[in-house]
């Protein structure tokens, strides 16, 4: 790492040349301690106001993006994972892996409204589709699962069983079409949300488990992130078009419309000294061009970009070295396939303007 201070906020330029303009872009990251407890998995980002939801394990912390600011909290959300944002209907929702239920909560007042049962258990990611003012859960369920609530009123509208045990990301065309990462078998599950039913499975080698995922709508390309290797899909027929080279340990993908730029974490290898982000250009619908990579801090494997302030976010706890005879730490806080950990040394929030 580069020997930032606790509790200070530090910037950092990395500047790359974008193909179609005669001018650089300047990728900014700015890294604040932002403190609390607990692991973390999935965040999310409220588009247009600032505010960036981080999973903590057993708790969410609601964080104003470009300050850094920590502005509330959302209690008791046992061993979590993602949160999903109707703002259509005023309410978010968090998977909670540790008692199988979702928390609802109002988006204005933070309180939660009410927790969902889900019967099928294994909550790991949460997504909003806005095409049916819905939220999607995949599950770590056997075998595996898209449950599909009412943002509305929370209530269970359908279950949709998948070809794997372990889904990862989804992405929705806005259509009603739903498109999901098999990490376990290299796929992607295609989903009709509005029949509730499967229609297709296509394999993405070279890819090797995909976990995050996006979709460009005009031009039908789906970007689905894989450790080293992600791949460019065509939605309509499923051929890997295009491939991106990147870090591996990749979590999560985020994408800016309007900038065509899809944001790539990887936590890197076992032992390395920093985390990356690349970041690429769509340049046309089969072309990327990588135009930055930028260095975060180990472990920090998930990202959120708020598409309306051009802003992507990662947060990543730092440990001190273990005690000795310490354990692992379980999977869903944060530690899956790291090993023991010692004391938190510091809560990192990072910020990537350009």
């Amino acid at each position: 790492m580069i020997g930032w201070k606790t509790g200070a906020v530090v910037s950092l330029a990395v500047v790359a040349l974008l193909p179609m303009k005669s001018h650089a872009q300047s990728f900014k990251i700015d890294r604040t301690n932002i403190g609390g407890e607990g692991g973390t998995d999935y965040l999310t980002a409220e588009a247009g106001t600032g505010r960036v939801f981080v999973s903590r394990g057993n708790h969410v912390m609601v964080v104003d993006g470009p300050t850094g600011k920590v502005l509330g909290d959302i209690p008791d959300t046992p061993r979590m994972h993602g949160i999903a944002l109707s703002e259509k209907s005023g309410h978010g929702f968090i998977s909670n892996g540790g008692d199988s239920t979702v928390t609802m909560f109002d988006l204005k007042t933070l309180a939660t409204i009410k927790k969902i049962h889900i019967p099928q258990g294994g909550q790991d990611g949460i997504m909003y589709d806005d095409y049916l003012d819905r939220i999607i859960l995949t599950n770590h369920s056997r075998p595996g699962t898209v449950v599909v609530l009412g943002a509305k009123n929370g209530d269970i509208v359908g279950t949709i069983p998948l070809d794997d045990n372990g889904p990862e990301g989804a992405a929705s065309d806005g259509k009603g079409t739903l498109y999901v990462n098999l990490e376990g078998k290299s796929e992607i599950q295609v989903v009709d949300v509005k029949a509730m039913k499967s229609v297709a499975i296509w394999p993405i080698a070279p890819c090797d488990g995909p976990t995050g995922i996006a979709i460009d709508r005009t031009t039908d390309r789906i970007f689905s992130g894989c450790g080293g290797t992600s791949v460019v899909v065509d939605a309509k027929s499923g051929k890997v078009v295009a491939t991106i080279t990147n870090g591996e340990g990749v979590d999560a993908l985020g994408w800016d419309q309007s900038q065509k730029l899809i944001y790539i974490p990887a936590r890197g290898a076992r032992g390395s000294s920093n985390g990356t982000v690349t970041i690429v250009h769509e340049d046309s619908p089969d072309k990327y061009t990588v135009v930055g990579t930028v260095n975060t801090t180990p472990g920090a494997k998930t990202i959120a970009v708020d598409p309306d302030k051009h802003m992507a976010y990662l947060f990543q706890p730092e440990y001190g070295p273990p005690p000795a005879g310490a354990t692992p730490p379980p999977a869903g806080a944060g530690g899956r396939g790291r090993g023991p950990q010692g004391p938190m040394i510091g809560a990192w929030f990072f910020a990537i303007k350009h």
